[in-house]
């Protein structure tokens, strides 16, 4: 636990506690009053009251638009599963500026809509929704759905038998037992739309702000750090709150369920009833999560013989120092870094949080880890300028500085997948390893090494995936000649011209063909990976991403 718990205590604490302090505390001491003073204000007491209640709204509306894909996806059986099942994932791993593009391709000036009907719905609270619930639709269907799919179908049936009609069984069997999984991901959603900053900050426009949003304004154009500190605060009680629910959810999953495994009750379609859902879903899918990829893959291809990407190698002379394709290369580099970091970190807290004889305070830090995802991003990066910029730590002018926080919001991931593989090791098999006098390091090697092996690429894929698109954090500290390719989206959108949004069009096509490639190698690894008792992979056995 060493080097993660220093880690996380210099490269997120400290910049957090950093700024905080800047934005409170004065020649004459700290400024509580100034909490009060900041929370009461009209302006901002309306930011939190939309931060809470579009959160909410985009909770709700997920679930209702994904739950039916869950019970596609855990109960039936169809060709392409396992496309579709990554079609599904690559909202989620998309950065969010890309998922406000799409959106804007889509509903914005210029957009489908408006070339059908004359309507544009950005800078409206629809085109918000809209895109929280594209964003985080497979939170649900992996959360729910890969628990969906472990529970005992003859429970149910057992119930049937009984004189329970189809209803009366799912809501008094299985229900119940979905009912944890239901609320994590439901808690994970909330969170996700409670600190989101990429989408609203493009859909938005002035008239809506959310916390994130708010800090990224006082910090970075108003420069009131002392209001930015409050808010931070504000933020950091309510996510620590959603993580502690979160955590006992996640616990009364864990320890309630006795599982299966899911290649015995996902079943053909049988009867119109679940062929009309089928379909239902797949025009969903299309709808709500592929249609707003291909118009915007289609936009980036307005201009005649790919104009907008052969731009891409060219300077314009204000946007960039640099070409903007060069944001690619400076963007795998970064995130390859940011990568290694992550599974450094995540793998040995997993390994701290897997040992049975761990204790109480180690596994504290379990939820401790959760924190870089919800606390504010624009935090961070801002709090990295203050804190990094003193011996023995001067980081402001080190290219590692941008891994460094993408790492933050990775090693998460990497806890998160690797942890249900390490438990589920038979201890056993270490202990005789052992006794036949094989050192610690030679039992990893030989014995967990191969079991986690998988899950361990997987973790990786996942983290190499969420550090490309990092960008509330980036944005504050990416060098102006080595822009990441989310930052450079944004500045290329925040520019008037056919230009400069046909560019941001091409260049977020570009990060969402690397996202994809990289989930469907994931994909690819899922469905080997039964290293566990109940047979299920990881990922799917836990519900976790």
């Amino acid at each position: 636990m060493a080097l993660p718990v220093a880690f996380f205590a210099v490269f997120f604490a400290w910049p957090v506690a950093a700024i905080v302090a800047r934005g409170l505390k004065t020649d004459g001491g700290w400024r509580f009053g100034r909490i009060a003073d900041v929370v009461t204000e009209p302006d901002i007491g309306h930011v939190l009251w939309f931060t809470t209640w579009q959160a909410l709204a985009s909770t709700a509306l997920t679930l209702l638009a994904a739950l039916p894909a869950a019970y596609v996806f855990a109960r039936l059986d169809f060709p392409g599963k396992q496309v579709l099942r990554a079609v599904v994932t690559v909202p989620f791993v998309l950065p969010t500026v890309v998922a406000g593009s799409a959106f804007l391709a889509l509903l914005g000036r210029g957009g489908l809509l408006d070339q059908l009907w004359g309507v544009r719905l950005d800078t409206t609270v629809w085109a918000i929704l809209l895109a929280h619930v594209f964003f985080n639709y497979a939170v649900v269907v992996r959360t729910v759905g890969g628990l969906w799919a472990q529970l005992d179908p003859q429970q149910e049936q057992a119930a049937r038998m009984l004189g329970a009609s189809p209803l009366t069984a799912w809501r008094r069997v299985t229900l119940p037992a979905l009912a944890p999984a239901v609320a994590a991901a439901a808690l994970m959603v909330f969170l996700f739309t409670f600190t989101s900053f990429g989408v609203v900050q493009i859909l938005g426009g002035p008239t809506f702000s959310t916390v994130e949003v708010e800090i990224y304004r006082q910090t970075s154009e108003v420069f009131d750090l002392s209001t930015a500190a409050v808010l931070t605060l504000v933020q950091f009680a309510a996510v620590g709150l959603i993580l502690a629910v979160h955590a006992w959810t996640v616990r009364r999953r864990e320890t309630a369920l006795r599982l299966v495994d899911p290649a015995v009750t996902a079943r053909r379609p049988c009867g119109a009833g679940q062929w009309a859902l089928l379909a239902g879903v797949l025009a969903t899918i299309g709808l709500l999560l592929v249609l707003p990829l291909g118009v915007l893959v289609r936009r980036s291809l307005d201009a005649p013989g790919l104009g907008y990407y052969r731009a891409l190698a060219h300077t314009d002379g204000g946007t960039f120092l640099v070409a903007p394709v060069h944001a690619v290369w400076t963007s795998l580099q970064y995130a390859a870094a940011a990568t290694a970091i992550a599974v450094l970190i995540g793998g040995l807290a997993a390994a701290a949080l897997a040992r049975r004889d761990a204790g109480r305070l180690v596994r504290g830090f379990d939820a401790l880890l959760m924190l870089p995802l919800g606390v504010s991003a624009v935090t961070v990066g801002f709090g990295f300028l203050i804190a990094l910029d003193r011996p023995p730590l001067d980081l402001r002018q080190s290219w590692m500085l941008v891994p460094l926080a993408q790492a933050l919001v990775g090693a998460p991931f990497v806890v998160r997948t690797m942890l249900p593989v390490l438990r589920a090791v038979d201890g056993r098999l270490r202990e005789a390893a052992a006794v036949l006098g094989a050192s610690p390091w030679r039992v990893w090697r030989e014995v967990d090494l191969p079991l986690v092996r998988r899950a361990l690429l997987v973790a990786a894929g996942f983290a190499f995936a969420v550090s490309l698109g990092e960008f509330g954090a980036t944005v504050f500290i990416a060098r102006p000649d080595n822009p990441t390719l989310p930052v450079a989206v944004a500045r290329l959108l925040s520019r008037p011209g056919d230009l400069n949004y046909g560019q941001a069009m091409a260049l977020s096509t570009i990060l969402m063909v690397v996202c994809a490639v990289a989930l469907l190698v994931l994909e690819r690894l899922l469905p080997q990976s039964r290293t566990s008792s109940t047979g299920g992979t990881p990922m799917d056995r836990t519900g976790e991403f």
